[in-house]
């Protein structure tokens, strides 16, 4: 539920969940309140094909996959940077201090345990998509943001992810 890598976690740093395909408008929006918060940005994508073995007292994550045949987190990692990348550049251009993440096991749990290492200011989710799928999914694991918002004390800013649903419009369309 830690960084994969031993590092030290930025202080009061403004964390962003991200997966892979998600719109940029959630990482702009995490870097527009970074900035607005002179804060580093911790960019984290959480593996869920992996679960937390131990934890080191120096904060190093131990961790096993689900299923041996998966090595779908570090493609997902690569995604969620190259998109960090196109978004920003290099870390420390424009102002803007940035890094990636890889976290492992329940999203909500993780980024809430980073959070806590970073004493972070903000947590930043985006909303699901649309479609009958993501929400028979939502309906198993339950929502980030709302997880999130019950498990722990920070601040916390959900980006919808795409034109909000009109009032007359069906919120969850067949098909």
């Amino acid at each position: 539920m830690a960084q994969t890598e031993s590092r030290d976690v930025p202080a009061h740093a403004v964390i962003v969940g991200v997966i892979p395909g998600q719109p940029a408008r959630v990482l702009r929006e995490a870097a527009r309140y970074a900035r607005l918060l002179s804060s580093p940005l911790i960019v984290a994508h959480v593996d869920v094909t992996r679960f937390v073995t131990y934890e080191d007292p120096d904060g190093y994550v131990h961790s096993a996959p689900i299923d041996l045949d998966i090595a779908s987190g570090e493609t997902q990692l690569r995604e969620v940077t190259e998109a960090a990348t196109a978004e920003f550049g290099a870390s420390g251009t424009d102002g803007l201090d940035w890094s990636v993440y890889q976290l492992v096991g329940d999203p909500a749990l993780a980024i809430k345990h980073l959070g806590e290492q970073s004493q972070a200011r903000l947590i930043v989710v985006g909303t699901r998509r649309r479609g009958f799928g993501e929400s028979i999914r939502e309906f198993f694991t339950g929502s980030v943001a709302a997880r999130l918002a019950h498990r722990q004390s920070r601040p916390i800013l959900v980006v919808p992810l795409e034109q909000p649903v009109a009032d007359d419009e069906e919120l969850w369309p067949q098909g």
